[in-house]
């Protein structure tokens, strides 16, 4: 399946008059890897501009497109910047070829902090939705969450705000499905990030 991932990248990059980058295939195979694991989490941070806010949302659209079943919670340090990527996600879904089955007639959650593609019926949340980090997440559940620069410095110059952000962030266990994927994109802004493990000294 990974296979159908490059070609969903190459596909949306052709609209735009690109290639995939090789890096950028490096992303994508990152990102499955970590989807298809039990483990299902992962971390990818590289280099500034690199691309990765832009390959992960490609990520999310092929996801929706191989299964328009998942729930996708994006979160980030501000509501603004996870809109961003939603609305990246959902202009993606708009213009891609392969995509215009997903694509609802009646148009009613298809803003830029919430969509909702053509899916089987009975399923509750949206199939993407955005929320700041310190947004009212109660009540609902993701089959993947995507946690996009949830580290600044408004959020992590402090050790009582790393404190905080640390106990907000262990709240999505309990909104994340059985199976489902967390993955963090960011670049540290401290010594005590919150994406050093145990295993860095």
């Amino acid at each position: 399946m990974i296979t159908q991932v490059y070609q969903f990248a190459d596909a949306w990059n052709h609209v735009l008059g690109y290639t995939t980058p090789r890096h950028h295939q490096d992303m994508l195979k990152f990102l499955y890897d970590v989807w298809q694991n039990p483990d299902h989490k992962g971390l990818l941070m590289a280099f500034r501009h690199s691309g990765k806010s832009t390959v992960v949302g490609i990520f999310a659209a092929c996801v929706l497109y191989m299964r328009p079943e998942t729930r996708i919670l994006v979160l980030s340090a501000h509501t603004v910047l996870a809109a961003r990527m939603v609305a990246h996600i959902k202009n993606i879904l708009e213009n891609h070829p392969w995509c215009g089955d997903l694509i609802p007639k009646n148009k009613k959650e298809w803003a830029s902090d919430k969509i909702t593609i053509n899916r089987p019926v009975g399923i509750r949340e949206p199939s993407v939705v955005c929320q700041g980090i310190h947004g009212n997440i109660t009540g609902m559940r993701a089959d993947l969450i995507i946690c996009d620069d949830v580290e600044v410095p408004n959020t992590a110059n402090t050790p009582q705000k790393r404190v905080a952000l640390r106990e907000r962030l262990r709240e999505l266990d309990f909104i994340l499905s059985p199976n489902g994927t967390m993955i963090y994109i960011g670049t540290p802004h401290t010594m005590d990030t919150i994406y050093r493990t145990n295993d860095d000294d």
